[in-house]
């Protein structure tokens, strides 16, 4: 049987390298490729990878925004969020982006093979408390009468948030994306008048609790 080939992103080349350690010691898992960034890993996803782990908070495109351009892509490449935060906010975006499981990395040396291979046969993998906070919130909107809140930015729109909370200007902005400043300039009002938000600060808020950048 043919190991499960991984794609390994973390903007962290030394926690790279000891996930790969963990990893490349399993006889049924290998890392085929790896990325410093999420932009990267939607460029790499689609050359003969079945698993990719995504690191949360990564510059250019968080795991979050790679995951759902991922699933786009290539749906049969199966995901899974690795993240320093036990968040419940980026546990559901997560999982809304296509990700089959959440690995926090204080306990990747003891979950992440786990993780892997729950995966991989096309289970769910959790940590209790992300089972709890989930159970929580169903219960909530099941109680409120509720679905579940679909995005109201779009993958450009978050995009630029995340670029804006940055720090990059319109002009650094439009060279990353290779787009004029003018549709910069107009994403960023879209985005203002969507969220009922007037400058820079508020924006950087809103991509700290949407998980787009770190707090």
């Amino acid at each position: 049987m043919e190991p499960t080939r991984i794609l390994l992103a973390d903007d962290h080349a030394l926690v790279r390298r000891g996930l790969r350690l963990i990893l490349d010691a399993e006889p049924d898992l290998t890392v085929v490729a790896e990325a410093g960034n999420g932009a990267e890993a939607v460029e790499l996803a689609d050359q003969g990878v079945d698993l990719a782990i995504l690191d949360i908070a990564m510059p250019r495109m968080t795991g979050i925004q790679a995951a759902r351009e991922i699933s786009r892509r290539a749906p049969e490449v199966r995901l899974l969020m690795l993240s320093m935060y036990d968040n419940e906010q980026y546990l559901f975006e997560s999982l809304k982006a296509g990700a089959s499981g959440y690995v926090l990395k204080s306990v990747a040396d003891r979950d992440l093979l786990e993780a892997c291979r729950a995966a991989m046969r096309g289970e769910p993998f959790l940590y209790p408390g992300a089972v709890t906070a989930l159970i929580r919130d169903y219960l909530q909107r099941d109680d409120q009468g509720e679905g579940l809140p679909a995005s109201i930015l779009t993958p450009r729109e978050e995009e630029i948030v995340k670029l804006i909370a940055e720090g990059h200007s319109s002009k650094e902005i439009a060279d990353l994306l290779v787009i004029s400043i003018k549709t910069v300039e107009r994403h960023r009002a879209n985005v203002l008048s969507k969220l009922g938000m007037r400058d820079r600060l508020e924006l950087t808020r809103y991509a700290i609790r949407a998980g787009l950048v770190e707090p």
